[in-house]
């Protein structure tokens, strides 16, 4: 049995989900619509030029949820995920995932999106274990600020090391799959990285590293 690691956001899925939420939020005026979608915007960027702060990106994301109550947030969330995520569920991910259980591997998401974003899609996805940025709760609410290591670029190494730790597991023969260089630090230390519709920077390294490059969206009509 092994290690089998997915990036989420245009891996397993054929669109972003943090991005995404942010135009959700909009769309239901949750939040200063042109602001917000400016500054939604602008993260996207640099998340793709590889210059995304993160720890401020998380304040921009987490800021909407702040102080919310719960059923209210997992009332936003079931409306997201019906109009924004179900139809990026890729069917062939699905497969991709489905090959790596009958192998008998352990699944873990790991995505630099927050976990409240992640975690009904991961569910959805059927994949238990989540790596994903965390929003600091105080008395069953979000404040707005984030907690822990954030899981995106090298602090997803950081965080895979200690869930390894934790569950007494090994990256002996573990996979990565990511479509963004932003992974590179995670590609680079597993045993079989894969490309998945990698963006430029990633398509170019893993041909020049020799890793496999695949696609998920062969077959998507999206």
């Amino acid at each position: 049995m092994s290690l089998a690691i997915f990036d989420l956001d245009n891996t397993l899925l054929g669109g972003d989900s943090d991005y995404l939420w942010g135009e959700f939020l909009c769309e239901e005026g949750l939040v200063d619509g042109a602001h917000f979608a400016a500054e939604n915007e602008r993260f996207y960027s640099d998340y793709k030029s590889g210059n995304l702060d993160i720890l401020a990106y998380l304040r921009f994301a987490l800021g909407p949820l702040r102080g919310q109550p719960p059923a209210v947030l997992e009332a936003w969330h079931r409306e997201f995920m019906r109009r924004k995520i179900a139809p990026l569920i890729l069917p062939e991910g699905l497969e991709l995932l489905d090959k790596h259980r009958r192998l008998g591997d352990q699944l873990l998401i790991i995505t630099a999106t927050n976990a409240f974003i992640t975690r009904p899609i991961a569910t959805a996805l059927g994949v238990a274990e989540l790596l994903a940025c965390e929003g600091e709760i105080v008395d069953g609410l979000y404040t707005g600020e984030p907690a822990g290591v954030p899981s995106f670029g090298a602090g997803k190494v950081t965080r895979l090391n200690d869930w390894v730790a934790l569950h007494g597991a090994s990256l002996d023969g573990a996979w990565f799959y990511s479509d963004s260089h932003n992974d590179l630090p995670l590609l680079e230390v597993v045993d079989n990285p894969v490309a998945v519709d990698p963006d430029e920077r990633l398509r170019a390294h893993a041909e020049q590293a020799g890793w496999p490059v695949i696609s998920l969206r062969e077959n998507w009509p999206g």
